[in-house]
């Protein structure tokens, strides 16, 4: 069967059928999969049966993968170092509990985020996996939600374009956690990972779109009040997550989503903590800072 996309949503994300990730893929693929990606920014692939090592072969075929905080840390955990964990569960494969420090962690997951660009060299493109979902409660379902931010751009006016079209925003892992209040980190990213300069305008190197790039990370403006560049960003983040930018995913044991961290924003919803949520996630890394690419 051929490679197929059928369209999610009226922007963005589509469903890919024909395709069996957990094999060797050819060049014709990886190059199918590529365009699919460019052109809707999150592609959603069920029905798949992956371990660790299989998601990360297929993930190596779309770049060098990036190691995660915790992957670098010297801490014990339940994954290989270049998977990270986004499960309720600890390094015995209990329930964590919910005065976990790691819990707090992986709740600054649920704002509104960009993966990796606390980094120098942020990510490019992510793929988490489900292993095992909770199911729908009236808590929520664990679903994730992006944001098209292709779209949200677009839909700038222009002298709102032009005023952040050479704005640098900092961005800073200490501070996405602490909007939670969650100030003591766990892997020691105050020495390791700095505050980091990034474009808040970048054109996405494979569809050429202008892509608003902000998230939680986002903690001021280079060359602003910080109030008045926190207000900004927080306006922008509000702007790009209205309903017509946004998909949410309702998860299904086997899913694959790939979503490309240059043209979006994502969060997790809530869901019952006392059920497991299995998730994990292979990430590749960009090929540049934001500030080395071409604006």
């Amino acid at each position: 069967m051929e490679l197929a996309v059928r369209p999610l949503h009226p922007l963005f994300v589509g469903e890919v059928s024909g395709i069996d990730v957990g094999k060797p893929i050819d060049a014709a693929t990886v190059a199918a999969l590529n365009a699919a990606i460019d052109r809707y920014a999150v592609l959603i692939i069920p029905g798949q049966d992956l371990d660790d090592e299989r998601q990360m072969a297929f993930a190596r075929n779309f770049g060098e993968l990036e190691l995660p905080r915790s992957g670098a840390a010297n801490v014990k955990r339940r994954l290989p170092p270049a998977v990270a964990d986004i499960s309720n569960l600890d390094e015995e494969n209990r329930l964590r509990g919910r005065d976990d420090p790691r819990r707090f962690d992986q709740l600054g997951n649920r704002l509104w985020h960009t993966d990796g660009s606390f980094r120098r060299i942020p990510a490019a493109l992510s793929m988490l996996y489900a292993h095992r979902v909770p199911g729908p409660s009236q808590k929520g379902n664990g679903e994730t939600e992006f944001a098209d931010m292709r779209a949200a751009y677009d839909a700038l006016n222009d002298q709102q374009k032009a005023d952040i079209a050479d704005l640098v925003a900092l961005h800073d892992i200490a501070w996405s956690r602490g909007q939670l209040g969650f100030a003591d980190l766990l892997f020691g990213e105050k020495q390791v990972l700095p505050p980091v300069p990034q474009r808040m305008v970048r054109t996405h190197p494979g569809s050429g779109s202008k892509v608003l790039y902000v998230a939680a990370h986002a903690s001021e403006v280079v060359g602003w009040p910080v109030p008045e560049g926190r207000l900004l960003l927080r306006e922008l983040i509000e702007h790009a997550t209205q309903r017509e930018f946004v998909y949410r995913h309702d998860w299904r044991q086997g899913d694959l989503v790939i979503w490309d961290n240059r043209a979006t924003m994502h969060r997790g919803r809530h869901f019952d903590e006392t059920k497991v949520r299995d998730l994990r996630r292979v990430t590749t890394r960009d090929v540049a800072s934001t500030l080395d690419q071409v604006a």
